[in-house]
């Protein structure tokens, strides 16, 4: 929590900004741009094409082939965010104090093998337990890569970078139908394995050569001299990095750098909860998303690969509209409104859903909810780690409480989803209108709270002659 005491007059840089400053911040933003930027989108995709073959491999014989029944293929699903829940602090706390470039593809390269090792269960207890070491073993990933992109990007640069990372996940979501109408088409029961089967063994294989390559082009942080930064930036360009993270700090800054520190820091902060309150509401809102190809079945548009291929669109156009809203809020300077009108437009898709039978009509409302919903969770992301990051420790702290709470959304929402309801899903399609409602709620208090707190940052700069750092609302 953040007391009068704490906003110290002195953060800002003394170093000046001159033109030839100013060219090697635009070499070293482009040189992570063509790097870090690429690198970390593609193992993104692979951790949502490997977290969410489940969801098309119910289309193949997936349940059949286990023997699954009532709810079990709802445990199945909810079951990963156990393992991700638990994993998620330690491992933003290791973070701090070891290599990313070396710690998050070491974590790839175990998800892949466990991801592809779900092609050998056959049974409930089997896929249960692949599915929660599968969650514990992706943890670090998404909380890690985005501390990683916090760590190198400006405010006003990351609603736009975590964007076009957040789009890994809706693209995956997209192509991850289109990849499963191939498979299963031309390699079920190849080799006497069902399709699902093949799906798992590919996607796991390409995202463990995706970890190896990762190693070469992951840096680790601007103060270090190990990882890519050896031989993509010069000592210059390195310099550069610590000073505008630096004067990019909001007027509130603490010098205490302990990890305990940190973490206590980040459960005492109640704007942690407010943000973390925000995205449990967003992914329970979502959790649509590994049921989406057995909701599109429901609207009888075509047989299997059509409905395959039919997942994709609504996606597609969530990832375009990502990177408008995101580029309209660095534009801005703002975040809540941005979040909350996409979460309002998914709320209007989920009525529509429950408040008609055409299935045409159901079908569009599919990209409101899913427009909505993607392009405004990638910004609650950016918004919270710009508003909690008193330290470097605070703030991977504070990262992974958010993402850990958020996590809770994707544990209970499966169970929305009654095997008796399919496929219309009314319980689940109000539950989800709900929570964008209630994620609507969350931003507009987030917005008062840190309009309060600037207040009190300019007010502690009055007569000094200095412009202080405010938290974007």
């Amino acid at each position: 929590m953040t007391h009068d005491s704490d906003i110290k007059l002195d953060v800002e840089a003394s170093e000046e900004i001159n033109d030839a400053w100013l060219r090697q911040e635009r070499s070293l933003v482009r040189k992570l741009d063509l790097t870090l930027m690429p690198i970390i989108w593609v193992l993104y995709l692979f951790n949502y094409l490997d977290r969410n073959n489940i969801a098309q491999a119910k289309l193949n014989s997936f349940e059949d082939d286990l023997g699954l029944v009532g709810n079990q293929f709802n445990i199945a699903v909810s079951i990963l965010n156990v393992g991700y829940v638990l994993m998620q602090i330690p491992s933003n706390m290791i973070l701090t104090r070891v290599r990313p470039s070396l710690y998050i593809p070491l974590w790839v390269c175990v998800w892949s093998c466990l991801s592809a090792g779900t092609a050998g269960v056959h049974n409930f207890q089997g896929i249960v337990a692949v599915r929660f070491f599968l969650g514990i073993a992706e943890a670090p990933f998404f909380p890690g890569a985005f501390y990683l992109l916090s760590c190198w990007y400006t405010k006003k640069e990351l609603a736009l970078r975590t964007a076009v990372l957040y789009s890994g996940l809706v693209l995956a979501t997209a192509v991850s139908g289109l990849l499963a109408a191939g498979i299963f088409a031309g390699l079920d029961q190849v080799r006497g394995l069902a399709g699902w089967r093949w799906l798992f063994i590919l996607e796991g294989a390409g995202s463990f050569a995706a970890g190896l390559v990762a190693i070469f082009f992951l840096p680790d942080f601007p103060a270090s001299t190990t990882g890519s930064t050896t031989w993509l930036l010069t000592p210059e360009e390195r310099q550069i990095a610590i000073q505008r993270i630096e004067r990019d700090q909001v007027s509130n800054q603490e010098s205490n750098h302990s990890i305990w520190y940190g973490l206590r820091a980040a459960a005492s902060d109640y704007r942690v909860w407010v943000i973390a309150f925000i995205l449990c509401s967003n992914h329970t809102a979502y959790g649509f998303n590994n049921f989406f190809p057995t909701i599109t079945k429901g609207f009888n548009l075509g047989n299997r690969t059509v409905t395959l291929l039919l997942t994709s669109p609504p996606y597609l156009l969530g990832a375009v509209i990502s990177f408008c809203v995101a580029y309209s809020s660095d534009r801005n300077k703002e975040r809540g409104w941005h979040i909350a009108v996409p979460m309002g437009v998914a709320a209007v898709g989920f009525i529509i859903s429950v408040a008609t039978l055409h299935n045409s009509a159901r079908y569009f409302a599919s990209f409101l909810y899913i427009s909505g919903c993607f392009s405004a969770n990638a910004l609650v992301y950016s918004w919270g780690s710009t508003s909690v990051s008193q330290t470097s420790e605070k703030r991977a702290c504070a990262m992974a409480i958010i993402n850990v709470v958020g996590q809770f959304g994707n544990i209970w929402s499966p169970y929305f989803f009654s095997p008796s309801d399919s496929p219309r899903y009314l319980q689940a399609m109000l539950l989800m209108m709900s929570f964008s409602i209630l994620s609507v709620i969350g931003c507009m208090v987030m917005k008062l709270i840190l309009r309060k707190d600037n207040k009190r940052i300019l007010k502690a700069f009055e007569g000094t002659g200095r412009t202080p750092v405010l938290y974007t609302l």
